[in-house]
């Protein structure tokens, strides 16, 4: 019998599972256009990491690919991990329409449990890109497997939704969730997603956490990685709020009038020596 947060990971499973072709299909991911146009890591990423070639790159929950692959476009040889069956399975057959397998594998397993399924591999890059945090119900235990997928001197590149954002009722610049990580996980049963879904969700429930900023910082810090770059940023890549509004494309903020929150944050970390 599934304890408690055995019986949450499964219905998040089964809510992932659901979601990739509904995602594939979108506009959001626009896996046609990626194709097409061979695109590659966007720049403030290249900014941040700078060139990657021959570099040993895994993306941790990783959903179907794209970002993953965008890496090895920029000459990298990546790993994808995530727990979905149905978004590994989809990655490795994009990575074959990209003509990109040579320089990539996906494995699929929990996050929480990556250096094991990654056979204690090293990486110089661990890259985790939005939306990842949340799923987890330890921000610790995360920081952990970074630490230990990561060799000496090797680097973290994290963006991902800020804290505060996720606390936030979708109808205002009001607080209804608490801002620091609980046992307990917000109950989610929206039967919808933040792309532009095709049809409604079947698997509606899932469950979240919340991971205050100064939580995972020091997360990272205590298992050994030295903080380079913490930014937080007025600006999310969906309109996560629907008073949001765009500022070129991809780039949501909150209206001029309004005031201007953190919607996300990036951490560039190094694994001491």
């Amino acid at each position: 019998m599934l304890d408690s947060q055995g019986e949450e990971l499964a219905a998040n499973r089964r809510n992932w599972d659901e979601r990739v072709g509904i995602h594939v299909a979108s506009r959001f991911y626009d896996v046609e256009g990626w194709l097409e146009e061979r695109r590659g890591p966007r720049a403030r990423e290249l900014e941040a990491l700078g060139d990657v070639s021959g570099l040993d790159l895994v993306h941790l929950q990783c959903h179907f690919g794209l970002d993953t692959l965008a890496w090895a476009r920029a000459g990298a040889r990546v790993t994808g991990l995530d727990f979905s069956p149905e978004a590994v399975a989809t990655a490795r057959a994009i990575a074959r329409r990209a003509e990109l397998s040579d320089r990539s594998e996906f494995v699929c397993a929990d996050v929480l449990d990556a250096c094991v399924a990654l056979g204690h591999r090293a990486f110089d890059v661990v890259y985790v890109s939005l939306g990842a945090l949340c799923w987890l119900p330890s921000v610790d235990r995360w920081a952990l497997q970074v630490a230990g997928l990561l060799r000496p001197g090797g680097r973290l590149y994290l963006h991902d939704s800020h804290p505060l954002a996720w606390a936030l009722s979708d109808d205002g610049l009001v607080i209804e969730h608490g801002y620091f990580e609980t046992a307990a996980p917000f109950v989610d049963d929206s039967d919808s997603t933040y792309t532009d879904a095709s049809r409604p969700l079947v698997n509606r429930r899932s469950y979240e956490w919340n991971h205050g900023v100064g939580e995972t910082v020091t997360a990272l810090i205590d298992h050994g990685l030295r903080i380079g770059r913490l930014e937080e940023h007025n600006w999310d890549v969906h309109q996560r709020f629907p008073w949001l509004v765009e500022q070129g494309a991809g780039h949501w903020v909150a209206p001029a009038e309004a005031p201007q929150i953190p919607l996300t944050f990036t951490v560039v970390a190094t694994r001491n020596p």
